[in-house]
């Protein structure tokens, strides 16, 4: 039987720690967990739920909330905290867009989140599959709020315009972690890409709002981490995650500390000071997590102060 990973054979062991008290994840509902597995598999699609060993999908599942990942599950790249497998990906699927749509449309969801592997290997890193998908989810769901959570599109130049021609409601791009550990944790990613393709993003439609998350335990300062803020704020991030790093397995890299979940509230107390919309901030916040009723309370909250 062939490893799921095999690129992190001869990766050094780190020992995967007790997780603190704070840290668990919740029962289920099987019955509706079980629609929401036959619908995923039925379109025949992947899930960054899955493939990522995401510790909510218990809880989302149960709600009928998938994040669906598209382009395949291969990645160009080899991040040393995703436990999504890595190597040469398969040619894209054309008929993919129109599955996610049915399964959008399958599940009734209000609000979807697509996110996908980096493709390098594509000259375009993937945008004109992103807005084909974000067209035809829009098509099948009218009513449905899209987020997207895009790769960096790194030496691919504006392509990122093809996705925000698309008009989703947000677009998500993660900074992932502060600029010191990428050289560890981010290697094949450039800190500053990042933070331009959100300006970019951003002066290119203002109106669009932009999103970006940060896993916190890798060893990063409490300085270091409000820059990161403020770098986002300079950028006019709207939205901001804050989570803890869980590590996936042994071959992955070591937490270096869990966060406690005063300190989550203290940083999404500072991240509202700074400007950002919407912060969400605990050990389990995840991109996607509640996403979708985060953003409802957003649009409440809006129509409220123009009453």
């Amino acid at each position: 039987m062939k490893p799921r990973h095999p690129e992190k054979i001869n990766k050094p062991s780190s020992p995967i720690q007790r997780k603190p008290d704070w840290i668990r994840v919740r029962l289920t509902n099987s019955l509706i967990y079980n629609d929401t597995k036959k619908i995923v598999k039925k379109n025949n699609l992947n899930t960054v739920c899955e493939e990522a060993g995401c510790p909510n999908i218990a809880e989302c599942w149960s709600k009928k909330h998938a994040t669906f990942m598209i382009m395949g599950d291969t990645c160009t790249r080899a991040c040393a905290f995703c436990n999504v497998k890595t190597g040469l990906p398969n040619s894209l699927d054309t008929n993919e867009p129109l599955r996610v749509a049915n399964a959008v449309k399958d599940l009734k969801l209000n609000h979807v989140v697509i996110t996908s592997v980096d493709r390098d290997d594509l000259l375009d890193g993937g945008a004109q599959h992103f807005s084909k998908t974000i067209i035809e989810t829009k098509r099948f769901n009218p009513n449905t709020t899209i987020e997207i959570l895009t790769p960096d599109f790194l030496r691919k130049g504006n392509v990122f315009k093809k996705v925000v021609d698309a008009k989703p409601d947000v677009f998500n791009h993660n900074i992932e972690t502060v600029p010191s550990n990428y050289t560890k944790v981010r290697p094949g990613s450039r800190y500053f890409q990042s933070i331009n393709l959100l300006k970019q993003v951003k002066d290119y439609d203002e109106k669009i709002f932009t999103k970006s998350g940060l896993m916190l335990g890798l060893g990063e300062r409490e300085d270091e981490l409000y820059q990161v803020m403020d770098d986002l704020r300079c950028a006019d991030v709207d939205f901001l995650t804050l989570g803890q790093y869980l590590q996936p397995t042994d071959k992955h890299y070591p937490i270096k500390k869990f966060v406690e979940p005063k300190d989550f509230e203290k940083y999404k107390k500072i991240a509202y000071s700074k400007g950002f919309l919407l912060v969400a901030s605990s050990p389990m916040t995840r991109s996607s997590y509640h996403a979708g009723e985060d953003f409802l309370k957003l649009k409440q909250k809006r129509i409220k102060n123009l009453i």
